[in-house]
């Protein structure tokens, strides 16, 4: 058996037992190796689960990999696991998740100046949820708690950096905002 061989069959290993996202680094540090030769197995890893089509593929969020089921078998194992019931996030948790996700780092009082209304609540299950965090404080008065995602946000919505996430749509300009008059 290649050293190489080995090195994918270790990886693998250790993410089926993680079952869920482990950091690059720590990968690394389990392997005793650099980071950089398990990029390399990381990614010739991945290309073979995709080449293959195998049932699992090899998922990146931010500086973490994970094993997941390939969305081309996700019906299958759906049906198996019924009534698997994923807990959804309330309009108001997405409303404030995606104000966070988009505006990073972002305070309480920002969040509830664009929504409109008080977020305290979202702002608690979001971070219980582990889709944000604490990312620092602002230097103004009061230094209030500034928040972004988590690798956790990425890993749910399925996305690898934040960069993946579809663009806002883009505001009317003043004079196209107004609404067309009605003709009877």
């Amino acid at each position: 058996m290649s050293e190489e061989g080995s090195l994918k069959g270790r990886i693998e290993a250790i993410l089926f037992v993680a079952g869920e996202a482990v950091r690059l680094d720590e990968l690394a540090r389990a392997l005793n190796l650099p980071v950089g030769q398990v990029e390399k197995a990381l990614e010739e890893i991945k290309n073979e689960y995709d080449y293959e089509q195998r049932g699992f593929c090899l998922k990146r969020f931010g500086r973490q990999v994970q094993l997941a089921t390939r969305a081309l078998y996700a019906d299958d194992v759906v049906r198996l696991l019924q009534p698997v019931q994923k807990q959804s996030l309330s309009q108001a948790a997405m409303e404030t998740l995606a104000v966070v996700a988009y505006r990073q780092p972002v305070t309480k009082a920002e969040v509830e100046e664009i929504r409109g209304v008080k977020c305290d609540y979202s702002l608690h299950s979001l971070t219980v949820k582990n889709l944000i965090q604490e990312v620092g404080r602002k230097d103004t008065l009061g230094r209030p708690i500034l928040y972004g995602t988590t690798e956790e946000f990425l890993s749910h919505f399925g996305l690898t950096t934040l960069e993946d996430l579809p663009p806002l749509p883009e505001e009317p300009a003043e004079d196209e905002g107004t609404a067309p008059e009605l003709v009877n």
